[in-house]
């Protein structure tokens, strides 16, 4: 079957798995408030529910990948790399992939290209005098990428991103359109298989009020994952330690995980080797123009701060 991202027909899974599963987790811990709201910093109850991630909750999930057998891939900021060194480097230290989540959690859209640029090698640096790690794989913050991004993590030796939404199987992304441009293997997300929308509630932060419950959240996550399974597609769950990490939380991802290794035929592994494999096959590159906006439309107004509508992951 071709695509749009698959125009060529090219695009198929190792010889014996017909579709592909991979948990990730953002290491985010208090950057994610402290990007948009550094003064949350004095607000304890917030940076608690924050630090609760490395602190309990990596060290839970940690034991439920190793009794599963699961490598999983854990983006980390380079701020939480260095509050949190040993945390990180008991991350690296069972085996799973370390990928790059920006330095401050910064949303790079709302930086210059230069400025993008040396937020990323702030948090590279963190994490290799954290951990020694030199990431393959990026994630931006927010999940915002710019146009500028591919470039950028082509440049500084990035093999993959996954941060965008226009495909349920993973393809080769171009930084232009010119012939030649580089290219990264975008492996895509979305915001039904993240666990923020489910259970974060930050009083004038972020959230609803409603957390859910995770015998529904169960629900949610395996509806999707049975069917991408079904449709030869890539289940990319993301997940935070500190709210994921959580006892009953972390009860009902195990048993996702336990039902995606019961899934005849699914690929469960790490997004870097998910990526070599895509970047083996050939792929023709896809390229996303920036659309161009009809004359005489207004911008809509976004959410107000301190709403609690914001979103960070």
């Amino acid at each position: 079957m071709t695509s749009f991202h698959d125009r060529g027909g090219a695009f198929r899974w190792p010889a014996e798995y017909r579709a592909a599963a991979a948990f990730t987790f953002d290491v985010d811990a208090e950057s994610a408030i402290l990007a948009d709201s550094p003064a949350a910093a004095r607000r304890l109850s917030v940076m608690t529910h924050q630090a609760y991630g490395p602190l309990t909750g990596l060290p839970r999930l940690l034991r439920i990948l190793e009794r599963h057998g699961i490598r999983a891939t854990f983006f980390v900021p380079g701020y939480t790399a260095e509050r949190y060194p040993d945390v990180v480097r008991s991350i690296r230290d069972a085996g799973h992939e370390i990928g790059h989540h920006g330095y401050l959690h910064e949303p790079v859209t709302d930086l210059s290209p230069e400025a993008e640029e040396r937020a990323l090698l702030r948090g590279l640096d963190a994490l290799d005098r954290v951990a020694g790690v030199r990431p393959l794989g990026w994630r931006g913050p927010n999940w915002e990428v710019s146009h500028s991004t591919a470039g950028i993590l082509a440049r500084h030796g990035f093999r993959y991103d996954s941060s965008l939404m226009d495909a349920d199987r993973p393809y080769l992304l171009a930084a232009g359109p010119e012939p030649g441009a580089p290219t990264l293997v975008e492996i895509p997300i979305h915001w039904g298989l993240d666990d923020w929308e489910q259970y974060v509630y930050l009083p004038g932060l972020s959230g609803s009020g409603l957390i859910e419950s995770p015998s529904k959240v169960y629900e949610l996550w395996s509806l999707e994952l049975d069917a991408l399974a079904a449709d030869g597609g890539i289940f990319v769950l993301t997940n935070h330690p500190f709210a994921s990490g959580r006892a009953s939380r972390a009860a009902a991802l195990e048993r996702l995980i336990e039902r995606a290794l019961a899934t005849e035929g699914l690929w469960i592994a790490s997004l870097e080797e998910i990526a070599a494999h895509v970047a083996s096959l050939g792929l023709e590159p896809v390229h996303h123009p920036i659309p161009p906006i009809p004359e005489g439309s207004e911008p809509a107004a976004g959410p107000t701060e301190g709403s609690g509508e914001g979103r960070r992951l």
